[in-house]
């Protein structure tokens, strides 16, 4: 019996704005764009019969789509961000769940959104299944 857990990551960026709500933060408070770069991953203790987690290419896919949904949009002006600060810690949250939602591989344990907002700052959300 196998104990571990296999991780399968998909990367990308993309580029949107935003502006911070509700405390004083100099130039975040302003419209301004961050290079987003998101990471998926997605774990699973057992592969399919051709030894994937997970087709890489319908993760691709996947992926690309929701990125085209926020690409050069404020994210303040969507309907996932109403009412809430459009933090990388709120941005992972709302990515995970709504990519969740679209992967519908029977082996995925749990997926995992990381955000960068740049090279040093990141954030993510981790939903099991």
């Amino acid at each position: 019996m196998q104990n571990g857990m296999y991780t399968i990551a998909v990367k990308r960026d993309f580029i949107a704005q935003h502006f911070l709500i509700g405390g004083a933060w100099g130039p975040e408070n302003e419209k301004h764009s961050h290079h987003y770069q998101v990471e998926v991953q997605l774990e699973g203790a057992a592969l399919d019969e051709h030894g994937y987690l997970m087709d890489i290419v319908d993760i691709e896919a996947k992926l690309d789509t929701l990125i085209a949904h926020f690409r050069d949009w404020t994210l303040n002006e969507l309907p996932e961000f109403e009412g809430m600060n459009p933090s990388i810690e709120h941005f992972s949250r709302i990515f995970c769940q709504v990519l969740r939602k679209r992967i519908q591989a029977p082996g995925i344990s749990a997926l995992r959104v990381k955000i960068w907002e740049n090279a040093n700052t990141w954030a993510s959300y981790r939903q099991e299944r």
